[in-house]
């Protein structure tokens, strides 16, 4: 069992930066794929990214490549997603998810991969 708990959300102008932060309850976090999705009013929760349990191996949508990274610090049970050159449509909840992953580079794409997701955090982005 892994319990997810987000951080980092808030309001910022468009051009800014946010650093999202999912910390990750259990001791084998480094077993474990992780992701960050989002989803705007209305919408339906997209991916954003993924990131393999090895952390090596990574993948964006395309409308982040460039400005988001993904990453894992596997001794501090930590996920982070760093957004630069955030946009006004880049504003939803975010939320992170964690899966039992047995590949080191398997990233998962599809929510339904995913076993475990935190309560998610807002990113407002205003222009």
């Amino acid at each position: 069992q892994v319990q997810l708990v987000e951080s980092g959300g808030g309001l910022v102008q468009a051009g800014g930066s946010l650093r999202l932060s999912c910390a990750a309850s259990g001791r084998t976090f480094s077993s474990y794929a992780m992701g960050w999705f989002r989803q705007a009013p209305g919408k339906e929760r997209e991916f954003v990214a993924a990131a393999s349990r090895s952390g090596d191996s990574t993948y964006y949508v395309d409308s982040v490549k460039g400005r988001f990274t993904i990453s894992k610090a596997s001794a501090k049970n930590t996920a982070y997603l760093q957004m630069n050159s955030l946009k006004p449509e880049d504003t939803a909840v975010y939320y992170c998810a964690a899966a039992l992953s047995f590949l080191q580079s398997e990233v998962l794409l599809t929510t339904r991969r995913y076993n475990y997701w935190g309560q998610g955090t807002q990113v407002t982005v205003s222009s």
